[in-house]
């Protein structure tokens, strides 16, 4: 990347499919315009707990919306030709996870990883929330699982996602995956990615 290079966030939570799906696109799309992604890892169960008639961590659709939720993540994974084994535990406890990743902030092996707790989740129905899990997935990556998983608990990096968290809210963003360009604007779904990565191209010639 060069200093003229656009940049991108990409705001994601591990329990969520749809994000799923954008952590194993971003990268190419984002190569071949030449824009630098900012891996930014949080918690919507915060956020959801704010909803003034809905106070509820979780996304609580109808049941026919969650009915569709899943229908349509197997028709996407099956266009972009993604394992899928629906999670067996639904929605998954993504804290662990959410913490390692913002431990590991923008270095080498926070994309790598943040992949690999997605495949696990959504494509070998493995509890991302089990230490564990993530302790296998960093030893894959090179890392020292003890150190990294004993670093994300302490209580300075608890307060850290917190504020991760708040950060989130104050661009706006209320779901995920979100995408936030340089310049504030705000794209929120798998399927504004591209949208997104052409406002922050468009961003970068304007500037």
């Amino acid at each position: 990347m060069t200093p003229t290079d656009a940049t991108l966030e990409f705001w994601h939570e591990f329990a969520s499919p749809y994000c799923y799906l954008s952590a194993a696109r971003i990268e190419a799309l984002a190569a071949a315009a030449r824009v630098r992604i900012l891996w930014r890892p949080f918690l919507l169960g915060p956020i959801f707990r704010r909803r003034p008639h809905q106070p509820s961590p979780a996304q609580d659709g109808p049941p026919d919306e969650a009915r569709y939720r899943r229908r349509d993540i197997e028709r996407l994974c099956a266009d972009y030709k993604l394992p899928l084994t629906w999670p067996t535990g639904y929605p998954r406890i993504s804290l662990l996870g959410a913490r390692v990743a913002l431990l590991a902030g923008d270095d080498a092996w926070a994309p790598a990883f943040t992949r690999a707790v997605y495949h696990a989740s959504f494509a070998e129905d493995r509890d991302i929330g089990a230490a564990p899990v993530i302790a296998g997935i960093l030893t894959d990556l090179g890392q020292d699982p003890a150190a990294v998983i004993a670093q994300a608990a302490t209580p300075e990096h608890k307060a850290r996602l917190a504020a991760q968290v708040e950060a989130a809210v104050a661009r706006g963003i209320f779901g995920a995956p979100s995408f936030v360009a340089a310049d504030g604007e705000l794209f929120w779904g798998n399927d504004r990615l591209e949208q997104a990565i052409a406002w922050a191209v468009a961003q970068r010639g304007a500037a």
